[in-house]
């Protein structure tokens, strides 16, 4: 079987109010082309297909007119699996409809999907939180493990449970609902795992959501069922192997760049050929690298003068820019407007301040009130002078601080 395995598109999502709909199309132009070209039989969505729980009506029709568009009206069979970005209720409301595409969506690791007939292939088994899909000659089983939430988690083990298996870790939990499931996997069939969380040592970035708390929700790297031949992951957004009991563990990473942190490496998906597990081969995995629409980059300058100036030089380039330019006073807001109508895609202004003037800077701190620090710092940090709104704002918040802090004192 030829499986593509991509993740985390993120419809809907936006750079600091700057849309990526048009380049979230591009890719899904471009993911079609690959399909086609290597004739991939079964896609696996990752999760997060959308950005947020309630997607705008744009970010759902681009989602549907695509995922119809590569199923082949049900002659590609596409598996997704939701992730902590999506509503697992509202992503999966459409699998009645979606079944004759054969586009089978799992919300929760409780799901369990029909069997019957799903497009040109056939769901012959279908238990919690897995199935197993023929077409031909060529069974697969999957075991997914969609987004899980704590109450999820719970809800899985049952009441039977002795009560120390609900004082178990977050991992634990998930390592008994894999050893429980792991009996779905057969030696005549391909075995798979599709999931979205965070496994341990995974590299990530800036634009995830941490689903992490003081690393309770990280996964271990031994969770698996031994039968697995590729574990199928989404939620970290750099394409990578994660080391695992699996050998063929990987994340497929976003599609493209969602934050200045993911400029460093290029965007992929993953085509596995893969055979039954009695077969004793290690799948073959092909990294296909994407195009990059409209890449994100770091500009630094040493001056405001050669920052207007690299903005004249490269205003018709087709990029998002975070701006590092470093000065030794406050930006004029006429320079800050003057470089945007430059380069029109100008993200942020990080002004560097120069080390003598930060100390001095500092150093005159000492002699002024809170307000005047507050609107000093104001002032350097986005360019212009803090109005009297958020003035009031900041002195608000500081006199309920300090009135906390006397009650407890007089308490």
């Amino acid at each position: 079987m030829r499986i593509l395995h991509t993740g985390d598109w993120h419809l809907g999502k936006n750079l600091e109010g700057y849309s990526r709909i048009y380049e979230q199309k591009l890719f899904l132009d471009e993911l079609c082309e690959i399909c086609d070209e290597n004739e991939v039989e079964i896609i696996i969505i990752a999760g997060d297909i959308y950005d947020t729980s309630n997607p705008s009506a744009e970010a759902e029709r681009l989602f549907y007119s695509y995922i119809k568009k590569l199923s082949q009206n049900g002659r590609r069979a596409i598996i997704i699996i939701s992730g902590n970005h999506d509503s697992a209720g509202r992503l999966t409301s459409s699998s009645p409809l979606a079944e004759e595409f054969c586009i089978i969506m799992e919300g929760t690791p409780k799901t369990i999907i029909n069997t019957g007939e799903y497009g040109e292939f056939k769901i012959t088994r279908a238990f919690e939180g897995g199935f197993e899909i023929e077409k031909g000659s060529e069974k697969a089983v999957f075991i997914t493990m969609p987004y899980p939430s704590e109450k999820s988690i719970n809800e899985i083990i049952s009441d039977e449970i002795e009560e120390t298996e609900f004082q178990k870790s977050y991992s634990d939990k998930i390592r008994s609902i894999f050893k429980e499931r792991e009996k779905e996997f057969s030696d005549d069939t391909i075995n798979i795992v599709v999931g979205h969380f965070f496994i341990n040592n995974g590299l990530s970035t800036e634009s995830e959501r941490n689903i992490q708390l003081g690393g309770s929700y990280a996964v271990d790297n031994d969770v698996f069922p031994k039968k697995t031949q590729y574990v199928a992951m989404g939620h970290l957004h750099r394409p990578q192997s994660i080391k695992t009991n699996i050998p063929c563990s990987y994340y497929a990473g976003s599609p493209i760049q969602y934050s200045k942190s993911e400029t460093g490496y290029a965007k992929s998906v993953f085509i596995i050929e893969i055979s039954p597990y009695l077969n004793g081969t290690e799948p073959i995995i092909n990294k296909i690298y994407l195009k990059n629409y409209k890449p994100i980059e770091i500009w630094k300058s040493e001056s405001i003068e050669e920052a207007l100036e690299l903005c004249e030089k490269r205003k018709d380039d087709n990029c998002f820019v975070f701006f590092e330019i470093k000065t030794d006073r406050v930006f004029l807001q006429s320079e800050i407007k003057t470089m945007k109508t430059l380069k029109k895609d100008i993200v942020e202004i990080q002004p560097i301040l120069y080390n003598n003037t930060q100390e001095e800077f500092y150093y005159e701190l000492e002699e002024k009130s809170i307000i005047e620090q507050f609107n000093e710092f104001y002032k350097i940090t986005n360019g212009v002078e803090a109005d009297n709104e958020v003035s009031e704002l900041f002195l608000s918040i500081i006199e309920n601080i300090e009135g906390d802090e006397n009650k407890i004192e007089n308490d």
